[in-house]
């Protein structure tokens, strides 16, 4: 497949032109830095059709979809500084975190790898039962078949591995409906699995506006999984299209991170001013609700504002830049506003509320209520509110008080406090000592909730997408 500034549809190896196209950004400069296709839904019809020949006629073994998942990691790391690049200019993102998505996404290929010679069912102990003395049984999993992924803006790259490497390794192919923001990051993974050895047609990439594209491939009946990260009100829609057919949904959260008085203050403050802003706040995981103990609230918050106005706010191709854009100034303007909002409702801006174009300076508000947007919704930007507590059942009340349930986190000396937060915390993970954004891409990671359904994880993942048979011999 041949990456230039025109990304037309990819259907059966093969690049498809359409009659209209969609520019893509540099979310830094505004530049237009190409344009993608815009699907009709005949196009889209002819994706799965693709894709359902391929998963008929051409199945790869085991070995066959190990060797190439692991021989794409290996292209993939020597292609870093350009897919780093790329990274930096569609998504906006600092080369920090450009960096941290390229380690990710390199691993989980890797992983995903390994789970291909893994997949295994188990014996079943038919002659346990009366009358079933000569049968012999045993399970297999089977690949579902064609698995439609609609990938998020965020982390176009690594979600893009997350949801196309397990369901490789699984058996299965693939309709991908990359977000119309950050594209080409789906095109240059699926070019990098195509010179690893994949077969084309294995995955096809439609492009085009989400509520059409998307439609269209609920549609059609074909499909028979659907994987999906980004916001809870499109998640909810696909479950109700869906039908019979499973889904997997990551739909956002809106994260809780406790300080209680015996914790390291010094860890805490460092962990999450950091992760607060990572990505320019636009993570599901990343820390949006600090409940800070009232004994060391104000050397928390102190600590806390020191180490954020130290943050660097900038262009994100500079190496020492901690927050760049977001991913464009109507979501910059949407985040400005609900920061002013609670200003005007009884908040209290522990740093300026500033906004340069789709920059938004981080924000840091206390006195807050739980009915502000800031609170109980998914901010998905550099806003943090502090809030106080005086008791830690209090705090776990607090966090679980939320619509969402996917991680929170908990920083403590004491460790029967720390498993009474995992028994406690409403959340899909309970990360201790650490804040709500720690990831290791082996975990399964899910949430409850409106958070979502099912686990990511290449392990979890190949469950997901593939079904158990049961096998009887009459011997």
């Amino acid at each position: 497949m041949v990456i230039d500034k025109m990304y037309h549809l990819y259907i059966g190896g093969k690049e498809v032109s359409t009659k209209e196209y969609i520019p893509v950004y540099n979310k830094y400069t505004g530049e237009t830095i190409a344009s993608i296709s815009k699907a009709e839904k005949q196009f889209v019809r002819d994706a799965v059709t693709e894709a359902e020949r391929m998963f008929r006629e051409d199945q790869l073994t085991p070995f066959q979809r190990y060797s190439i998942l692991l021989k794409a990691a290996e292209i993939m790391e020597k292609r870093r500084e350009t897919l780093e690049c790329s990274l930096v200019e569609e998504v906006g993102k600092t080369r920090k975190d450009a960096k941290g998505e390229l380690d990710r996404s390199i691993n989980t290929l890797r992983l995903s790898a390994e789970e291909a010679k893994r997949i295994s069912g188990e014996m079943i102990p038919l002659q346990a039962t009366e009358g079933s003395e000569n049968r012999l049984g045993f399970t297999v999993r089977v690949p579902k078949g064609v698995i439609g992924a609609i990938t998020p803006f965020n982390y176009p790259l690594l979600l893009g591995v997350h949801k196309i490497a397990p369901a490789l390794a699984a058996g299965n192919t693939l309709v991908v409906k990359p977000a119309t923001s950050t594209p080409l990051a789906t095109y240059q993974l699926v070019s990098i699995l195509e010179e690893a050895g994949l077969p084309k047609g294995y995955v096809n990439i439609i492009t085009g506006a989400g509520s059409e594209v998307g439609n269209w491939l609920l549609d059609d009946e074909r499909i028979a999984m659907y994987t999906f990260t980004g916001s809870g009100e499109v998640g909810k829609h696909i479950k109700e299209r869906s039908g019979m057919r499973p889904v997997a949904l990551e739909l956002g959260n809106n994260s809780p991170n406790i300080v209680h008085f015996d914790a390291d203050v010094d860890l805490a403050v460092k962990a999450t001013a950091t992760r607060s802003f990572h990505n320019a706040g636009q993570a599901c995981i990343a820390v949006q609700r600090l409940y800070i103990h009232s004994a060391i609230i104000d050397e928390f918050t102190e600590k806390y504002i020191s180490a954020v106005q130290h943050l660097k706010v900038g262009n994100p191709m500079d190496p020492d830049t901690d927050v760049g854009p977001m991913i464009s100034e109507k979501e910059a303007k949407r985040a400005e506003e609900w920061a002013t909002e609670a200003v005007s409702e009884g908040a209290k801006a522990l740093l300026p509320i500033r906004r340069e174009g789709s920059f938004l300076y981080p924000v840091v508000l206390t006195q807050t209520t739980h009915e502000m947007k800031v609170v109980c919704k998914e901010v998905f930007a550099p806003i943090v509110t502090i809030i106080p507590y005086e008791n830690i059942d209090d705090a776990f009340l607090q966090a679980n008080e939320s619509d969402y349930g996917l991680q929170a986190g908990i920083f403590t000396k004491n460790l029967e406090l720390a498993m009474k937060a995992a028994r406690t915390l409403q959340y899909g993970g309970v990360i201790v000592n650490d804040v709500s954004t720690y990831r290791n891409d082996v975990m399964p990671y899910g949430g409850i909730k409106n958070s979502g359904l099912g686990k990511e994880g290449p392990h979890y993942a190949v469950q997901e997408m593939t079904e158990e048979r049961m096998v009887v011999l009459n011997l």
